[in-house]
């Protein structure tokens, strides 16, 4: 045997093989077609003009539900349309919805799973298609339908220009291993018990934030009041209203034009794509005066794309145009002056009533009028928002991790 043979034989038995295997499960895996484990059953081009605000004992599964995460294990508690009845081939416990088109390569045939009824009568509606498993989990097919090689596979076989589409024709091309029966329950199983945590730690991080926007509700006052709803024993004076511009300075940040970005350098450049995303840090060599800089505890505002307050926690960097350091007076505290804004993006965000807003101006924000408190009512109010703010950023780390480790399932369970 020739040594590239040796390396093909070494490739096909690696690929019937993944990489992370529960004990006990030795046996090779099986090559199969999508076409091959399911059968496609039927679904309707029904859009949203047929849904009906009253119970009809009728529901559909519209590709968008699917793009939203309102229909993805889809159980007896599951909220979707109602639809007007009629004489149509329904949907099974079992049974796999795929979204056709998507917006986006990475929502083509997103799934969703019938695990359980919602109402006596559910449909497939508008760019969806029907996969009726017949010799595998309906819960394994679903889980493999997430994985990087499916993905990979939809942005080969997607079609279109603004909006990308697959067909049952090529999704039923998809060729993966499968192992026995035993062996997708078992790995069903485990992924499932990591969802399962996830949800549970989804909902302890999304009631926490909705905590965060009570207090900021109600312990800054509103509408031009004087004294907030929610207070620390021991203070009664009321509030001062001012120019947030005489109590803060916004200072701007530098422009740079391309060339000047460096793919490596002295100082890492801070957009604002880097604050939430492990968007491409840019550098620089220049050398510039104090205020271009901010340094770990610095407060900063993003005003343009996203709006908010920051503490960087960072090295030191320089802040890009779209973001202003902001230094306070002795007539503020840093620490309450990140919660004062924090607050008031969460009005001006209300107020947007779902549009979009593009950025906003310095002289803007300078002309605000806020109430503040004294400074050591500030102080403990700061106290209570940065706790909350530490047990969110716990939450929201262990939440991370939880979809790291499922990722991480994902790809070295199934080969």
């Amino acid at each position: 045997m020739t040594s590239q043979n040796r390396r093909l034989t070494m490739k096909n038995n690696q690929a019937k093989y993944p990489q992370l295997r529960f004990k006990g499960f030795t046996d090779p895996w099986e090559k199969r077609t999508l076409g091959q484990t399911t059968t496609k059953a039927k679904s309707y081009s029904l859009s949203r003009d047929v849904e009906r605000d009253h119970e009809t004992g009728y529901r559909y599964i519209h590709y968008g539900d699917i793009h939203t995460g309102v229909a993805d294990i889809v159980t007896e508690h599951t909220k979707l349309p109602n639809i007007e009845p009629a004489n149509y081939d329904e949907l099974r416990v079992n049974d796999l919805v795929v979204a056709d088109a998507s917006e986006d390569y990475q929502g083509i045939a997103e799934p969703a799973v019938v695990g359980g009824l919602p109402t006596q009568h559910l449909v497939a509606g508008l760019h969806t298609i029907t996969l009726r498993p017949s010799s595998a989990n309906s819960l394994y097919l679903y889980y493999l339908l997430h994985t990087d090689s499916f993905k990979h596979f939809g942005y080969q076989m997607g079609t279109g220009l603004k909006v990308f589409g697959i067909s049952w024709s090529n999704l039923s091309k998809f060729t993966f291993m499968i192992p026995s029966r035993p062996e997708q329950e078992m790995i069903v199983r485990l992924i499932e018990s990591v969802d399962n945590l996830i949800a549970v730690n989804q909902r302890k991080l999304s009631k926490l934030k909705e905590l965060k926007q009570g207090y900021l509700q109600k312990l800054f006052p509103k509408n031009g009041s004087k004294f907030p709803q929610l207070r620390f024993a021991g203070f009664a004076d009321a509030w001062e209203q001012r120019k947030l511009g005489d109590i803060v300075v916004f200072l701007n940040g530098r422009a740079y034009k391309q060339a000047e970005l460096l793919d490596s350098g002295k100082y890492p450049v801070l957009r604002v794509g880097n604050f939430n995303t492990n968007d491409k840090w840019y550098y620089s060599d220049l050398e510039l005066p104090a205020k271009n800089y901010a340094d770990k505890g610095d407060l900063l505002y993003t005003w343009a794309t996203a709006f908010g307050p920051h503490i960087w926690k960072g090295p030191k960097v320089i802040y890009h145009y779209h973001i202003w350091k902001v230094e306070t007076t002795s007539d503020i505290s840093k620490n309450f002056a990140v919660h004062l804004l924090d607050a008031d993006q969460a009005q001006m965000t209300n107020s947007l009533n779902g549009s979009t807003m593009v950025h906003i101006t310095k002289g803007t924000m300078e002309n605000k009028i806020v109430t503040i408190p004294g400074i050591s009512e500030q102080r403990n109010m700061a106290r209570l928002l940065d706790q909350l703010d530490c047990t969110i950023a716990l939450h929201q780390r262990k939440l991370e991790k939880l979809q790291e480790l499922k990722k991480g399932y994902l790809q070295k369970m199934f080969c």
